[in-house]
């Protein structure tokens, strides 16, 4: 128990003295994940958007697929990730396997089907109560998507939000492809595994503890937009 409570009261000096090797893992962890969030949300957006509110061939089976791939295992895209970029991969050529390029490709391929499927609730939820005065107007489908991308654009700010709430808690996909690489390709959650496996609380508990930090922001955060769109 006291070693414990020793761990706690080292991991707050760290914390409080801004320790350079704590700073650069957060450092990376949160370059890592915000380009892949921003990238999830180009692409999650629009097409989770276009899914509610356009007809077409094929529509529900691929509402049905990205509400299945919400809950990707992140070891089996690591693992597919690392096979296309593999030396002998389609994308060997590149050489991003164990860069946070590689990483940013997972957590991308994972958090995207989270993107687009909230994106494609919440835009059919709007589609309901404005796809009369948009039929009235005239709007093409790219006036329909703009308006009902920006008529939801709180909620949508949401989706995102719990997007990066993902990715920054990601681990076994970043695991496989960035391969821990101390000052290279070292982030909060991979170094908290390594760090408990090596018997270095102090280190595991500070990572863990700015961790919950960033997760209870981005809660917070979610929820003040959620109440602000409710009114």
């Amino acid at each position: 128990m006291q070693d414990v409570s020793q761990a706690f009261v080292t991991a707050g000096h760290m914390i409080a003295t801004l320790d350079p090797g704590l700073l650069r893992i957060i450092g990376l962890s949160l370059q890592v994940s915000l380009t892949a969030v921003f990238a999830a949300t180009l692409i999650g957006l629009p097409l989770g958007a276009a899914v509610a509110a356009f007809r077409f061939p094929g529509r529900n089976a691929l509402a049905l697929l990205l509400n299945t791939m919400m809950g990707l295992p992140p070891v089996v895209v690591g693992l597919a990730v690392y096979l296309l970029l593999s030396r002998s991969g389609p994308l060997g050529v590149l050489g991003l396997l164990f860069t946070p390029a590689a990483m940013v490709v997972a957590q991308t391929v994972l958090i995207t089907p989270i993107v687009a499927a909230l994106a494609r609730q919440t835009v059919e939820d709007l589609l309901v109560e404005y796809d009369d005065i948009l039929r009235v107007m005239g709007a093409g489908p790219l006036r329909t998507l703009g308006t009902l991308l920006s008529e939801g654009r709180w909620s949508l700010v949401t989706t995102v939000l719990a997007g990066f709430g993902r990715a920054s808690a990601e681990v076994g996909a970043v695991m496989i492809v960035g391969g821990n690489i101390e000052n290279v390709t070292r982030v909060m959650t991979t170094a908290i595994a390594l760090e408990t496996s090596k018997g270095d609380l102090p280190m595991a508990l500070g990572l863990g503890i700015v961790l919950m930090v960033l997760s209870l922001a981005v809660n917070f955060a979610a929820t003040v937009l959620r109440d602000i769109s409710r009114r």
